[in-house]
């Protein structure tokens, strides 16, 4: 492993795009390399960073390349070679092991997912030790005994401590390194047995080849395998959360749970909750609105735009190619919040105006748009303004929040457009609406009541 990472290095060392990396062994056949890039405006986007240097040391023969670029703020999961992860558990380990290698080969081929993989590390060599125990028992060696020369062999079993005036040393008992790194050595151990004669461990075990997993992942108390995915250039996170369980259902067992892990777990539960979070949103700006305008009809004018808003946000993500992430999810309750602002303005004005000058509906929302034009565009303009650094991507880290830039500028910019005509026509044909319910849920006097009200008045 140190010598293929010595020829990873050698590549890094040659691209002028980095600043400088480090690099760790984490076990035996697994390593990690830190690269630090420069400025955003001195190199190409991450990105395109993370697939060049996948392709250029992908080249390095007996080496698995999975590079990645972190987001901002990690969400959860366990740390795995790609960024998005999707874990499997069940109770058979051959089971779970089995399903965890078919269902990986299948995303591979499945798009939008690229760098398919999992923490399945299951080809490890070991060495299988199978007691004969009617041999044992005849010579007079219990399973503990065998349990027990093992673990002193193979693991540091504290004997005693040595104590100094300065210090104090642990005495631990097992086999020298090298010994432990040769399967022969078992054959060389010696169990005490009940009468406290030396047996060869050969004498009473047969030792079987094979491969098994190096460590056992947990999750939630069951053995579990993550399986850990990229997108492709133009992927959206929604579409490979809809691909991999459409695979794990016509793949996996009934056996075998699933669920996904850190920022995919985040994206999908924001997905199940997003639409009534919206909807309980706007039924609550409702009911502050029909308490503050004392009418059921005036506070649905003002929400008449937030529909284009939401087409605006959406086409801009559209047109720079940009997937609706939890930061795009934020920037859709942000817009709710400012353009409902504009709408207010002019209802507002149109409707104090109607009131106290008399004028018709038409004339009211004319005004009030005549009026209120400046104010609207002021506010509306330095939002935009204020907003489109984090859309264009400027700064540290930029491009992480992106999504919330795109959609509030996307938004305003066109619900501006729209909504300076369309709410006038709303307000209009509402304000209509209203005067006819009005007059139709009016209850007219019983005709009793109105001469007796004449009989007072004549006695009078």
């Amino acid at each position: 492993m140190v010598r293929l990472q010595t020829l990873a290095m050698k590549k890094l060392a040659g691209d002028t795009n980095i600043i400088g990396f480090m690099s760790f062994a984490g076990n035996t056949n697994q390593a990690g390399i830190n690269v630090m890039l420069k400025p955003a405006g001195q190199r190409p986007p991450a990105d395109i960073m993370v697939r060049e240097l996948t392709r250029r040391l992908s080249g390095i023969p007996g080496l698995q390349v999975f590079l990645q670029n972190p987001p901002s703020i990690r969400i959860g999961g366990r740390s795995s070679k790609s960024l998005y992860q999707f874990t499997l558990q069940g109770h058979d380990l051959n089971t779970l092991y089995a399903s965890a290698q078919s269902l990986a080969a299948k995303l591979r081929t499945t798009p939008p997912l690229t760098d398919v993989t999992t923490d399945l590390q299951n080809n490890q060599p070991q060495v299988t030790v199978r007691i004969d125990r009617d041999r044992a028992s005849v010579l007079g060696v219990t399973p503990a005994a065998i349990e027990r020369a093992l673990a002193n062999a193979y693991s540091e079993q504290q004997t005693s401590t040595i104590y100094t005036s300065t210090n104090e040393f642990w005495v631990l008992m097992q086999l020298v390194p090298s010994a432990q790194l040769d399967e022969n050595a078992l054959t060389k151990l010696y169990i005490t047995s009940a009468t406290g004669a030396l047996v060869p461990l050969s004498d009473v075990a047969d030792f079987e080849r094979s491969t098994g997993p190096s460590s056992v992942a947990h999750s939630g108390q069951l053995a579990s395998v993550t399986v850990s995915f990229n997108l492709q250039p133009g992927g959206s996170l929604g579409g490979a959360v809809a691909a991999v369980n459409k695979v794990a259902a016509a793949t996996l067992p009934a056996s075998i749970t699933t669920n996904f892990s850190g920022t995919a777990q985040v994206f999908q539960a924001s997905q199940q909750g997003l639409g009534v979070l919206l909807l309980i949103t706007v039924f609550v700006i409702y009911i502050i609105l029909g308490i503050l305008y004392e009418s059921y009809v005036h506070p649905i004018t003002i929400l008449t735009g937030l529909p284009f808003a939401a087409f605006g946000a959406l086409l801009a993500l559209w047109v720079t190619r940009q997937e609706l992430d939890v930061y795009g999810y934020v920037g859709v309750i942000m817009l709710i919040g400012i353009v409902k602002k504009n709408a207010i303005m002019m209802i507002d004005f149109a409707i104090e105006h109607e009131r106290k000058a008399h004028s018709t509906p038409a004339e009211a929302i004319s005004q009030a748009a005549s009026v209120r034009f400046r104010p609207i565009m002021m506010t509306t303009v330095a939002a935009i303004v204020g907003t489109l650094p984090i859309a264009i991507g400027v700064g540290a880290s930029a491009a992480s929040r992106r999504t919330l830039g795109i959609v509030v500028v996307g938004g305003l910019a066109f619900s501006q457009i729209v909504t300076l005509y369309v709410t006038p026509v709303f307000y209009t044909y509402l304000d209509d609406l209203q005067a006819w319910l009005e007059r139709h849920t009016k209850r007219a006097p019983r005709a009793g009541r109105a001469t007796l009200d004449t009989g007072l008045a004549h006695g009078d």
